[in-house]
Formats: structure tokens, C-alpha cells, sequence
């Protein structure tokens, strides 16, 4: 757990930055963390690349306006709602297709795979962390939806309470909890790893 915990806050660090002195700036740093999420979360990379785009296309048209501070809460949390549209639209589109037969249902496709932080390891120690990142993954798609949200925006985004708040649009004590439930529930299942 102390390497994949200390890689993890090694990425954590490198996400901490400025803020981006232009809307295209910041969207370049945003994307591929962008990309993860969704794919975590729609378990289809097609369906992820759609809701990134269309994220950053309802950020540019209509708050590009806005102080570059307020950019990264407004796209996580455009991006939030694109991922729940999708997911309630595949639920319909299941329950449509089981009434009139056939059909299957997409959840075992595979998670996006996680690098490890360190690509000049030993190949024992790139295993261990990839292995490390792969139950780490598998964890966090456990988490109840909310408690995946608040946990991805405050850990791995690094967004204030605040921000999280706006971006998941509840309140900000509803985040600390959410956070806490994720936070208890991933030591749990990560135990083994410390």
C-alpha cells in the first residue's frame, strides 16, 4: 500500500497546478484525467470519449466567459451530468431491448488500464503497481455513485470542498460525507495492500 499510496501522491502533486492562463490550456490538463473518470465510470470508451467532448463543447460555448477559477468545478460537474445521462439512456435503451429480446448487457468490459507512476521500475516492481492500481480501480467502481464522484473530484482532481460541492451540485457537507464512506470503504478493500 506505502508504493501505490506514495504513487498516488505523486500524481496527486503533479495535478496540483496554476490555473491555466486560457480555456485551451486548461483543457489540454484536463482531458486524459477527464477521459479516465468517464471511462471508469460508463465502462466504454466510446461512450467516454462522447461525454468528455461534450463536456468540454458546453464548457467552451457557454461559460467560457467565466474566471479560469471557476473552469474546473463547472467541467467536472458538466462532465457529472453527461456520465449520469449516459448511464440512465444505456439503462432504458437495456430495459427496451430485454422486452423485444436479445441483447446484452455491457458490464464486463474492461476498466481503462492504469499506468504505473514510475515506468523505470524493476518489471517486478512495475507489476506490483500495476496489480496495485488494477484493485485500486476495481474498489473505487465499487463505491456507491455519489461516494465515487466526491472521492475522484477531492483526491485524485484535487478540487476544495467547495468546488466539489458545486461540481456535484449538493452540499458541501454532503461531500465530506460522501468522502468519508469512500475513504472507509477503499481501506477496507485495500487492506491487503499496506
Amino acid at each position: 500500500m506505502s508504493s501505490m499510496a506514495s504513487a498516488l501522491g505523486a500524481e496527486l502533486l503533479v495535478h496540483v497546478r496554476e490555473t491555466p492562463a486560457t480555456l485551451d490550456a486548461f483543457l489540454a490538463q484536463v482531458e486524459r484525467r477527464a477521459f479516465r473518470v468517464a471511462e471508469l465510470q460508463l465502462r466504454q470508451r466510446e461512450d467516454a470519449m462522447d461525454a468528455v467532448q461534450d463536456a468540454m463543447l458546453r464548457l467552451v460555448r457557454h461559460y467560457r466567459d467565466k474566471p479560469a477559477t471557476e473552469w474546473a468545478p463547472l467541467f467536472w460537474g458538466i462532465l457529472r451530468r453527461r456520465v449520469v445521462d449516459l448511464q440512465r439512456r444505456r439503462k432504458v435503451r437495456s430495459i427496451v431491448v430485454g422486452w423485444l429480446g436479445g441483447g446484452r448487457d455491457d458490464q464486463g468490459d474492461e476498466l481503462p488500464a492504469w499506468e504505473p507512476a514510475d515506468p523505470g521500475q524493476d518489471p517486478l516492481g512495475r507489476l506490483h503497481d500495476v496489480q496495485a492500481y488494477a484493485d485500486m480501480a476495481a474498489a473505487v467502481r465499487q463505491l456507491p455513485q455519489r461516494q465515487r464522484e466526491a472521492f475522484m473530484l477531492r483526491m485524485l482532481e484535487g478540487l476544495d470542498v467547495a468546488e466539489t460541492a458545486r461540481a456535484m451540485g449538493c452540499s458541501e457537507g454532503s461531500v465530506k460525507t460522501h468522502l468519508s464512506r469512500a475513504m472507509h470503504h477503499l481501506r477496507d478493500q485495500l487492506e491487503d495492500w499496506r
